[in-house]
């Protein structure tokens, strides 16, 4: 009864206000401030409630600490039907359980009376006090570009951490602890374990389970299909790599089945509802006396919808709220030579345009890794003029899925050579190359002043079974060991304010913007095939990812092929090509790689330039808010994107796009309750200022007429 005896005098010291559940009475997607995160008393036995009004978990800390409600109090579902510990550690090949309950009769469900009767979990570390504070700094991060003005960091909300120790056996003296986080003003729940060895031998740490949560399935079939539903909860971590999506990226998440949920209706007991994140592979470190690990954060995004729309605004907010860098979003030339002449020529031709970063690309010729004097020079010196002249500069550098040596390159485990990564071929970030690599970078943006660093080919998650790599020491930690390396230095780039450019979802580590997703040959296409494809790149990419999250590409000059009928070049040559390019991406709030060794040939091409970029920046943060997806490009009738943001004076604004080389004039409805707005609207166009009344749907439909491969928009105040 230790830890009720702590419970009890310390929730008297905390004052904690008795907790009465209550549906929300607003639209936290529209109005975030009444939703605060804070601690309450609960109703049962020594219970505290952890709840801003949105969702609550709800724990008991007698006669052991577990969760014993997850609620859902937007729609007012119990999302949890069965008691589990709060995680688990494999240490030396013996799983400990931390905390938990045991002695429940039905896993369908769970009663107060029948949570009355539970036991501790036998060899279980048991819980003895908590501590309750404010979210922490995961990421170092001052705001340094234009980005979300309300953008806060770190989030505000309410953390409470439960201590835990093994109270006898061989590993008396191992202490953990539980680490939740709740936000003000969104669904979203962190959870993090960290484990220290107060022993006095070392130990291994095989693997750990970062949260176990026995979810109320979403659907009950006898037979088994070959899909099953999930409830209605989004999961990330930052332990994240090996794609630019978050369903391809989350390496972590696991929906296992129930075998002691034996009353499920499913006849072989195989309902996925049991959920489970942990790390694929080890992490199989060892843990000398006095030192801690720390595990990665389970992000639990609650939803209260099944729409499409509503589920994806939803993660973009806790993008948003987690990682708030991802709303910088500088317009960027991708320079494709080092020659000083054109450096400096292109140098005044973004800064003329308005443009805000110049990227070294992929061919252009710098080598970042080779730091000596003279390359640092060379490339200090393009900075300092850069800066000069109000633009930030970085460059480009790949790492993956590129061959070293044999001695440093990632080892397959299968045949003992380099050789079948993700990649065909990589180094291993623990070998000497991988170390040094770092090195060299860290050395070269601190030298020479770099802005930015677009890093290609990032961590994928390769595993190597080298014993001889100065970073690993074998298989079991290498996955784990390779993503740390390249986590920490990207937590430095943050620190530094080094703009990251990653073609992988790394944005929880620090990362500031990934692919939008676009197959690259398809910038070989012909031009007027590449905007069709770019709209749909970008329609499908903001589903999940803000407009500043992904970026997208134009090539200037040839890529991967396709001559003079897929580029743009000559510019003043194709200027409603390289128009329309920009008006698909500034339309969209997108940035995208201008790839070539200029901006403008002629007065009439910096015109244009000029002309899209003014016009991006004076409607920069409403373009920059979340997209509304109204109709997908198809070559054939009108494709629009809507904008929105209840908390500016332009609530909303619609670019709508013809595709077709004729004037098309068509209906258009656009959905404005996420703007806000209600009743009467509105719409400034070409043609002035008119009001529309919204109908029952919160939805005013247009009829424009837009011109041959062009696009209208509309400002909705």
């Amino acid at each position: 009864m230790l830890g009720a005896v702590l419970l009890m005098g310390l929730l008297g010291a905390l004052d904690l206000p008795p907790y009465h559940p209550d549906r929300p009475r607003t639209d936290w997607l529209l109005r975030r401030e009444p939703f605060h995160a804070q601690l309450f008393r609960g109703s049962g036995k020594d219970e505290i409630v952890l709840s801003n009004g949105l969702v609550s978990r709800t724990f008991r800390l007698s006669p052991d600490m577990a969760t014993v409600r997850l609620d859902n109090l937007m729609t007012g579902e119990s999302l949890l039907r069965t008691v589990e510990p709060e995680g688990f550690l494999t240490i030396d090949g013996a799983k400990i359980a931390i905390g938990g309950l045991t002695g429940q009769p039905d896993r369908a469900y769970l009663t107060p009376e029948w949570l009355d009767a539970m036991k501790p979990v036998p060899g279980a570390m048991r819980y003895e006090s908590l501590e309750v504070g404010k979210p922490a700094e995961r990421v170092p991060w001052v705001r340094k570009r234009h980005g979300s003005p309300n953008a806060v960091w770190p989030p505000p909300g309410v953390a409470i951490t439960f201590h835990f120790s093994m109270p006898e056996g061989k590993y008396k003296g191992l202490s953990a602890s539980v680490r939740y986080e709740l936000y003000d003003g969104i669904p979203l729940i962190s959870k993090s374990i960290s484990v220290e060895n107060g022993t006095m031998a070392t130990f291994k740490l095989d693997s750990f389970v970062n949260e176990r949560l026995g979810m109320v399935e979403s659907e009950s079939v006898v037979d088994t299909p070959n899909e099953w539903m999930n409830p209605p909860i989004t999961i990330a971590t930052d332990y994240s790599f090996g794609g630019m999506a978050m369903s391809a990226s989350n390496r972590t998440t696991y929906w296992e089945t129930d075998p002691d949920y034996t009353t499920q209706v499913n006849y072989n007991l195989q309902t996925p509802c049991l959920l489970e994140t942990h790390p694929p592979l080890g992490p199989g470190l060892e843990i000398a006396p006095g030192k801690k690990l720390q595990s990665f954060h389970t992000f639990e995004l609650i939803h209260d919808s099944s729409d499409r729309e509503r589920r994806g605004l939803a993660v973009r907010k806790m993008f948003r709220t987690l990682a708030p860098w991802c709303t910088e979003n500088p317009i960027m030339l991708h320079l494709t030579s080092t020659d000083p002449q054109v450096v400096k020529t292109a140098i005044d031709q973004a800064a003329d345009a308005g443009f805000e970063m110049i990227i070294f690309s992929f061919g252009s010729g710098l080598d970042m890794e080779d730091v000596s004097a003279a390359n640092i020079a060379k490339f200090k010196e393009f900075h300092d003029y850069a800066k000069s002249k109000g633009l930030e500069m970085g460059g480009y550098s790949l790492l993956a899925s590129r061959h070293i040596d044999d001695k440093n390159d990632a080892i397959n485990p299968k045949t003992g050579k380099p050789g079948g990564a993700i990649f065909g071929y990589s180094p291993c970030l623990g070998s000497e190359w991988g170390e040094s690599y770092f090195k060299h970078l860290k050395t070269f943006l601190s030298e020479t002043h770099f802005d930015l660093l677009e890093n290609d080919g990032s961590y994928p998650g390769d595993v190597c079974a080298s014993t001889a790599h100065p970073g690993h020491k074998g298989l079991e930690d290498s996955q784990w060991t390779q993503f740390n390396a390249i986590a920490d230095f990207y937590r430095w780039c943050r620190q530094t304010n080094v703009y990251l450019n990653v073609p992988d979802n790394y944005f929880f580590s620090g990362s500031n913007k990934t692919g939008m997703g676009y197959r690259e040959t398809n910038w070989s296409l012909p031009r007027a095939q590449q905007h069709i494809h770019a709209r749909q790149n970008l329609y499908d990419g903001t589903w999940e990812k803000t407009p500043s999250m992904g970026w997208m590409m134009v090539p200037l000059v040839e890529y991967q092929g396709g001559g003079a009928a897929a580029t743009i070049e000559p510019l003043k040559e194709h200027l409603q090509d390289y128009g329309l390019h920009l008006a698909n991406n500034f339309g969209y709030g997108a940035q995208a790689c201008y790839r070539g060794p200029r901006l403008y040939d002629s007065p009439e091409t910096r015109g244009v330039v000029k002309g899209w970029v003014d016009w991006f920046k004076k409607y920069r943060d409403i373009l920059e808010s979340d997209v509304i997806h109204v109709r997908r490009a198809d070559g054939v009738h009108l494709d629009t994107v809507l904008h929105v943001n209840p908390r500016l004076a332009i609530k909303a604004m619609a670019v709508v796009y013809n595709p077709t080389d004729e004037p098309l004039t068509e209906n258009v409805i656009l959905p404005l309750y996420y703007s806000g707005i209600e009743g009467t609207c509105s719409i400034e166009e070409e043609h002035g200022v008119h009001s529309v009344k919204l109908d029952a749907n919160h939805s005013i439909t247009l009829r424009p007429t837009v011109g041959p491969r062009s696009c209208n928009w509309y400002v909705i105040r």
